[in-house]
Parts: C-alpha cells; structure tokens; sequence
C-alpha cells in the first residue's frame, strides 16, 4: 500500500496503522536513527500526520514551524533545515532496509521531492491490515505471475535482466535529479551531516594576560582587579565558529570546540573537523600547506599571502601587515577548502582569512546557499569532484568586510 498524495489516507483500517506505528517503532530506536534527535522527530510526524489524513499539510514551510520551531516567516531558501534532514532521513531509511534482518518488514519511505512518506507490505506478504485495492500492487511480481510464464525457463532470466537493467537506470536517473534539486547549501554540507561521526570544530586561540574586574555580589558597585591567564577567541573568528555551529546545532549533529593548541591528532581521526583561522591556527596551516593554495609569508611575517603552488608568478593575493594596522583599509584574501585528509582519512574543511576580516567574509560564504550554489556549480562543471579549494576576497573598510568574491578555485 502506498501511501502518497494521491491515495485516501482515512481509508486506513485500524490493523494498518497499528502495523505501521510498531514499525515507526522499530525503526526509531535503531541505531540509525536512536543517536539523533531531529531524524526521530522528522520520521515520526511525517508518519503520524499521513496516518491520521494530513499529508495534505506536509510541506516544507509546515514542517520548518511545526518540527524545528522556524517563525512562520521563515526563509526556506537560505534555511535548508527541512530539505537536508529529509535527504538525510532517506540515507537512513535505506541503510535501515538494507540489513537482512529487516527484509521482513513493512517498509516506511520517503520519495523524493515528497515529505509524505509511502507504507508498502513486508516482502511475500499479502497486505493483510492494508487496503486490499493497494496491496496487490506491492506483491512480489513472482506471486503475481501466470502459470505459464513461471514454467518458462528463459523468459524469467530475460525478465530479471530488464528488471536490472530498469533499476540501474532508475538508480542513475535518481541521482542526476536529486543532485538537481539539492540546494548548493545541501551539496556542499551533505558529506559532513550524512557521517555519524561527530565534529570538531577546531578554532585559533590566544593565550594572553587580561586584567579585569570582579563585582561584590552584596555590593556590586565595589570591585577587585584581578589578573588571569585566559583563553581568548578574536571577534571575527568567533562569527564564523558561531555561523558553522549553527548549521551543526539545527541539523542536530553533535560536535564539540576546541582551541588549535588542545586539538591533537587523535581528534581529527575521530571524525569531520572544522578550521577556523589561519595564521593563528597551527593546524590550519599544516593541512593547507601541501594544497594548490595555501598561506605563506616572508621572514619577518609582515607580509602575507596565500601562494598557487601552480604558478611561479609573484603573489597577487598579498595584505600588507604595515598598511592593515595603520589603515584598517585593505583587502583581505581567505581560503576556504573541503577536502579528505590523507593523514587521518577524515574530512576538514578550512575556513580561514589572511586577516581577521577574511576569516568572518569566508564563514559567511560557507553558510550562505545563493553562494554554495554558484561554487557547487562550478564543482559540477568541473566533474563533480569530491575535493574543493576556493581563493577568495573581499574589500576591509574601516575594518568592516564587504561581500565575499571568488577569486579562484581547484577542484579534485
């Protein structure tokens, strides 16, 4: 039986959807779905409401509101929430169907395009507790079979190939059109939420001295000066870990923060991990360094650059330290890559700035779709490799960045 907008969903009988909420159950508290908090939610009122007669209601907007608590006003284009949990629910669902201990029961699916999901009988089942006009159409074409043609010795090989060869092409055809209608935003962050692993958002830090002052809890207009040695994350880094933490918190991925000096190597083999600045950041450093593009300077560190390993030209890519601290008008250059570590065998992505200002324009890129979208399409272009490095720039006025332009990319 199939449930989708074109079916009767009151036309449910009561051993139906008792069949399908034991299986909701089932497959809730699997371990592809137990670890996360938004994919439960999302299968479970997906299927409530079609259970109940409200697949009508089960649009994009309705389930922003409703699941993940988006004003009603909310800009479903530049918050992909919905459409990124439902790809990922997807993934989900058919590594769940794909063990053999699960081949025996209902099946619960999400079609694409659709956030109505589709109920169909366990394999060499009849339907029974589903709508009879329904379950005929999802038995085992073997059951449904003339005499005849079981008898035949060729034709059933015949017939398996066509089915082969017509799920291939289904399959293929799948593919090219989800990768359609994905969003740049859904492209460029699907490797990193479809992993179960956690992230590592690893950022530059700065150990300084600070005096500050403590207030009298019974008198706060009486206050003590202390010194501590403490931990401090400058402003411009701190908006770009704030703008990738929050894709990370809305599509309930776990992860964790760290600064560059207690990030070990140990951490980056357990998962993706995320780097923020550059010449503060060691780390960011190290993995950019044997990439086309990468951060270098000259021996006193007054001049800095991001270098193209394929060119002997002189560096275009430059900010004058001299120019940065006397102006605060100059402009900034970032690099922002996604890319497999050899080291650990783990993703990173790299979004850091020559200057401060780089950093922040290159963190507002990373989280902004109509500019994931442009960059996945040049990604296309060039063979949909999985591997991407993008050099870009932006203008430092009165130390406030402009919007971010892409100078060059390398995809591989």
């Amino acid at each position: 039986m199939d449930a989708s907008p074109g079916h009767n969903h009151d036309g449910l009988n009561k051993a139906a959807k008792s069949e399908i909420g034991e299986q909701l159950g089932r497959m809730v508290a699997s371990p592809y779905f137990s670890h996360s908090k938004r994919l439960p939610n999302f299968l479970r009122f997906v299927v409530e409401h079609t259970v109940a007669g409200d697949a009508e209601n089960l649009k994009e907007r309705t389930l922003g509101i409703e699941i993940f608590g988006r004003e009603p006003d909310y800009d479903t284009a530049s918050d992909p929430i919905v459409r990124v949990t439902a790809a990922e629910l997807r993934k989900r669902m058919a590594q769940y169907y794909l063990e053999t201990a699960h081949e025996d029961e209902l099946r619960i699916t999400l079609p694409p395009g659709s956030y109505v999901p589709e109920f169909h009988p366990p394999k060499g089942s009849n339907g029974a507790g589903l709508p009879e006009a329904d379950a005929p159409s999802m038995a085992p074409a073997e059951d449904r079979a003339p005499a005849a043609t079981r008898a035949s010795s060729h034709r059933p090989l015949a017939l398996a190939l066509i089915l082969a060869a017509a799920v291939a092409a289904a399959s293929f055809a799948y593919f090219f059109w989800n990768r359609a209608h994905q969003s740049g935003f859904e492209q460029f962050w699907q490797p990193v939420l479809s992993t179960s692993d956690p992230v590592l958002l690893c950022i530059a830090d700065q150990t300084e001295y600070s005096v500050f002052a403590l207030r009298d809890a019974s008198q706060p207009s009486r206050q003590v000066v202390s010194s501590d040695r403490l931990t401090a994350v400058v402003i411009d880094d701190l908006s770009a870990t704030v703008k990738v933490a929050g894709i990370l918190q809305s599509s309930g991925k776990p992860y964790s923060l760290k600064g560059e000096g207690a990030t070990t190597l140990d951490d980056l083999r357990r998962g993706p991990t995320v780097f923020v600045g550059a010449f503060d950041n060691a780390w960011a450093l190290r993995l950019t360094n044997p990439l086309r593009y990468h951060f270098a300077n000259d021996a006193d560190i007054t001049h800095l650059w991001i270098a193209d390993s394929a060119s002997s030209s002189r560096p275009k890519w430059t900010v004058d330290r001299g120019v940065q601290l006397a102006t605060n008008n100059y402009r900034d250059y970032a690099i922002l890559a996604r890319f497999t570590d050899v080291n650990t065998g783990k993703l990173a992505i790299v979004v850091a700035g020559i200057g401060r200002g780089g950093t922040r324009v290159a963190g507002e890129f990373l989280t902004d779709n109509n500019d994931l979208t442009q960059l996945m399409r040049m990604a296309h272009a060039a063979g949909d490799k999985k591997n991407l490095e993008v050099v870009l720039s932006t203008e430092i006025i009165d130390g406030e960045p402009g919007s971010p332009k892409i100078e060059a990319t390398y995809f591989w």
